[in-house]
């Protein structure tokens, strides 16, 4: 967890300042029972109204000194860890972005997201602590022995047993408490995972009748998370009890010994009051004492959570002196290329896949569900890394250029046309922020988005609910195939990105492609014969290998597979 405190360094004033006011604040605080001793032995006891009118308002004096100090700190303190914890998720979410799939694979999302909030949060509020009750307990239970001791030493001596107690106690339930609280943040993961799983498929769930079963899914997660936080909280809740006890306890001890010592004119009235004020102040010390270090036992876990994903290693990174010339040409080769998932066992996903694309080819990729068709195009901005072989554009290995700047001369269009709340125009603009409202309405008209837009009554500017709830598939596809093209990159990636519109209208986007693309090298993964029979060449997968290709004519004369597709969809006819 000191780790993380490195974060604070951004604000070295309120890291400072925050325990010097709390010093301040300690300091008016153990002079209190002084000056009330004073009060009642020398102005009380002797009538001397000035005295104690003087006193008081020394008294208020401190008080107001004390609070102005508390305030102060808690200003700091607050600038401080709000500070930490904003600084902290910043890095924690560019370390996400930068996580290839394989590094994605390895977090649930509903986790990232926990440690993201929650993790961050329990951390952030360490932090708080560190700055005001880390600084408080330990100096005003060190403060209040040093003037009990000073009042009195012998009746000092009470101390000796009621503080290792409340140690013992402490140590007993931190012991036991820690590995509890690493469990509740797990637990909260799996509450996280089922809301968000049940929260996007809500659709899938009414659509199936699934509600009940749902309800019970989240039920019996959130009491797994009732029953492990209980746990960990009896914990918690038993130390409270205790330090009660033995402040009480010892409070008994002190005004009967004390009270000895009165009459036998060994100690002051004035004296025993101030000493059983300092009494408290210790023993409450060491309540905020077992709170902080069960806060930080719960802390620690989300702290180790926290680092996991911040000292995980990025598997896909630019290399030293990687190249950042832009592409060219976009002239796409496969070598001899294999891939298996992280952790897999059995047969690559993809077996020695060679082909070449040629500036300005339409390839496409055609086969079962499961043959590897979206794996194959995931490889090609470097989402994954290929396990053998290399990919090469315009002669040059991806791996010796820079992530940037491959990216940016890929367009891809996935499978899931995934949107952003906001307006149409803004989502559009997400492939060319400098785009202009011209190329914008091209790219749409291409894309034949531009007529179902301009029918809305705010045209553009229609804002757009989470994902484009308000949009059916077949425009969110259009849209989504519109931002690629406003990129103007030199490959475009197209996974059956117009499964969800009809024939008609996915034969005038391929026209509108050819036309705007002429000098694009484009990857088209489709099911429909449709879609793919006027590529340049078409690549069969099958079982995550390449069983043939060539152009429709020539797999209709050679390929079994390629037969067996076409005449399900279309029987003996031609296109």
């Amino acid at each position: 967890m000191f780790k993380l405190f490195s974060y604070l360094k951004s604000y070295p004033k309120m890291v400072v300042l925050a325990p010097l006011l709390m010093l301040l604040e300690v300091a008016m605080d153990l002079l209190q029972p002084r000056l009330i001793a004073m009060v009642v032995d020398q102005g009380i006891a002797t009538g001397d109204l000035s005295l104690i009118m003087r006193i008081g308002l020394t008294m208020i004096g401190v008080a107001i000194i004390g609070m102005m100090a508390g305030v102060g700190c808690t200003i700091a303190s607050s600038i401080a860890s709000e500070g930490f914890a904003a600084d902290l998720r910043t890095d924690l979410y560019r370390k996400v972005q930068s996580f290839s799939f394989a590094n994605l694979d390895r977090f649930k999302t509903a986790s990232l997201i926990t440690r993201l909030t929650n993790d961050v949060l329990q951390v952030k509020n360490i932090v708080y602590m560190a700055l005001r009750i880390v600084i408080r307990a330990p100096f005003m239970c060190i403060g209040g022995i040093i003037m009990a001791v000073l009042i009195n030493a012998r009746l000092a001596l009470s101390l000796v047993v009621a503080i290792p107690l409340l140690v013992l106690a402490l140590s007993i339930a931190i012991a036991r408490g820690f590995p509890l609280f690493a469990i509740v943040q797990q637990k909260l993961d799996r509450v996280n995972e089922v809301i968000r799983e049940n929260l996007s498929g809500v659709r899938v769930v009414k659509a199936f009748v699934r509600a009940d079963f749902e309800k019970t899914r989240f039920a019996q997660a959130n009491q797994e998370l009732i029953e492990i936080t209980v746990k960990a909280s009896r914990m918690v809740a038993l130390v409270l009890p205790i330090i009660l006890l033995i402040l009480n306890l010892s409070i008994v001890a002190v005004l009967w010994f004390g009270g000895i010592q009165i009459n036998q004119g060994n100690m002051q009235v004035g004296q025993l009051i101030a000493f059983i004020n300092y009494l408290t102040q210790i023993l409450t010390s060491l309540l905020m004492v077992a709170f902080i270090l069960m806060a930080v036992s719960r802390a620690k876990a989300s702290a180790d959570r926290i680092n996991e994903v911040l000292e995980s290693e990025v598997d896909i990174k630019d290399r030293t002196g990687a190249d950042s010339s832009s592409i060219t040409e976009g002239e796409l080769r496969f070598e001899n290329v294999s891939f298996r998932y992280q952790g897999a066992k059995g047969e690559p996903v993809l077996k020695n896949i060679s082909f070449e694309a040629k500036p300005g080819e339409t390839v496409a990729i055609i086969g079962a569900t499961g043959a590897g068709k979206s794996t194959l195009i995931n490889l090609i901005p470097r989402l994954y890394e290929p396990t053998a072989g290399r990919i090469l554009i315009d002669g040059k290995d991806i791996k010796d250029l820079k992530l940037n700047t491959l990216r940016k001369s890929i367009s891809v269009v996935l499978q899931e046309s995934l949107l952003f709340s906001g307006s149409i125009y803004d989502n559009l603009k997400l492939g060319n922020q400098d785009a202009s409202p011209e190329e914008v309405s091209q790219a749409a008209r291409v894309a034949q988005a531009d007529y179902f837009i301009t029918s809305f009554p705010e045209g553009y500017q229609t804002q757009l609910g989470q994902k484009g709830v308000n949009l059916s598939g077949g425009q969110k596809q259009r849209l989504a195939i519109a931002r690629a093209l406003l990129k103007k990159s030199k490959i475009l990636i197209l996974d059956d990105s117009t499964s969800a519109v009809d024939v008609g209208t996915e034969a005038r986007i391929q026209r509108g492609l050819r036309e705007l693309m002429k000098q694009c090298t484009m990857i088209v993964i489709a099911q429909r014969i449709s879609t793919v029979h006027q590529a340049d060449k078409i690549l069969v997968l099958d079982d995550g290998k390449i069983v043939a290709q060539g152009s429709s004519t020539e797999l209709l004369k050679s390929c079994k597979i390629y037969q067996d597709i076409y005449t399900s969809q279309l029987g003996k006819g031609v296109i």
